[in-house]
């Protein structure tokens, strides 16, 4: 479909469209976003940069007492109105960005976009800004707060600081995007229930006493038993969990040996733990501990498991997806609504929803007709920037509908 408004429901029924100069303004924030990527926890310049264009809008942020990240209240809060929150995550990914021929590739040598995170961020500043202008006219009928969130992807994430420091303190309920390069610019895509994984992270060390490859027999063959735990552990655990729980062990990391002819006397693997459902999700420590420790042992390897909590899966509300299903029609008819299948990717939005109902839509950044999927977490993602002006038009419908109920 087209990437105009168009539809069910014209997209002027409701303001806060957006204006083509403030588009261009937004691509530009983008653009400089992604040629200066900071890791989580070091944001620095993207926090002043976000609080220097919302103060120029004539609003307060407040940045969060780690010094990266801030929310900024647009309306009065307190007034026994339930705000509705719309959060970004801002940090950026190790890895290179790959976009040799962009003229606003990262600047900063193995550090990238690679998340669209610049892009989520970009997103709620431009509904900040749009309903700013909205609530001068006294056309915002409830407060709504912008939280652009540091550390989303360090785990157990960079949520679960902000909760601590109050960030959802008088939030009735909250919203997010993220990018989704199968789905076309212009589209969103929407799914009711569970729509990521849980994502936690498990690292091995295996030790013996080594020895030489003439002679396993005498010692402990550690480099055959890194391999069966590497095997092994995930065809266990596949069998002591209800398979429908999406439950899974993938390692990305195995070190053992340094010479052809000698056993080593240590190994390490890594990896992550993925789970699609909830309660399994609060069982999967002590599950892996016991496959881990049961096949080292078979292996006669002394086994040390390091198991780092992540963060569980983002459920979708009902009563909220409905809401930014309402809005997107409002905005771009039926037609720019996909349902969307649940990943296998980790987001730590979920920790608000343990507290607030909440939803995560996934925003089309793909250009409509391209072939080739860059996908994320790869240095040549990239996004249809168009994309942007569909996720500030998606927030601010949103919350204009959200205070009519």
């Amino acid at each position: 479909m087209s990437l105009e408004s168009e539809a069910d429901s014209p997209g002027d029924v409701l303001p806060g469209v957006l204006s083509e100069e403030l588009h261009a303004e937004l691509v530009a924030f983008r653009r400089d976003l992604h040629m200066h990527p900071e890791l989580g926890n070091q944001e620095f310049r993207t926090t002043a940069a976000i609080k220097e264009r919302l103060e120029k809008a004539g609003l307060r942020p407040r940045v969060l007492a780690s010094g990266t990240g801030l929310l900024c209240d647009i309306g009065p809060v307190g007034d026994g109105l339930p705000v509705l929150a719309m959060r970004a995550d801002i940090d950026a990914l190790p890895i290179p960005d790959m976009k040799t021929e962009s003229p606003y590739r990262s600047t900063v040598p193995d550090r990238a976009h690679a998340c669209g995170h610049d892009v989520h961020t970009t997103v709620v500043l431009g509904a900040g800004l749009v309903l700013a202008d909205l609530h001068r006219q006294g056309r915002l009928p409830r407060p709504v707060r912008l939280l652009f969130q540091p550390a989303e992807e360090v785990l157990p994430g960079g949520a679960a600081d902000a909760i601590q420091e109050g960030v959802l303190d008088g939030v009735g309920r909250i919203i997010a995007v993220h990018c989704d390069p199968r789905v076309d610019a212009g589209r969103v895509g929407l799914r009711t229930g569970p729509i990521t994984s849980a994502c936690d992270r498990i690292e091995v060390a295996l030790d013996g006493p080594g020895g030489h490859t003439a002679r396993p027999h005498l010692t402990t063959d550690l480099v055959t038993a890194a391999a069966r735990v590497a095997v092994d552990v995930p065809a266990l655990i596949g069998r002591r969990v209800d398979t429908r729980s999406g439950l899974a062990v993938t390692w990305g990391r195995i070190e053992c040996g340094h010479a052809p002819n000698v056993i080593p006397q240590h190994a390490e693997l890594s990896g992550t733990v993925r789970c699609l459902d909830l309660e399994a999700w609060r069982q999967a420590p002590d599950v892996v501990y016991a496959a881990v420790e049961e096949v080292a042992t078979l292996h006669r390897a002394k086994s040390e498991i390091n198991y780092v909590r992540g963060v569980p899966p983002v459920v979708n509300d009902p009563v909220i997806t409905e809401l930014l299903r309402d809005a997107m029609i409002a905005r771009r008819g039926s037609d720019s609504i996909e349902t969307t299948e649940q990943s296998l990717g980790g987001e730590d939005f979920s920790w608000y929803l343990e507290h607030v109902p909440g939803a995560l839509a996934r925003l089309g950044v793909r250009t409509p007709g391209e072939r080739t999927v860059r996908d994320l977490h790869q240095g040549d993602f990239d996004a249809d920037e168009r994309a942007i002006t569909v996720g500030v038009e998606l927030f601010t419908a949103a919350a204009l509908i959200d205070a009519t109920r």
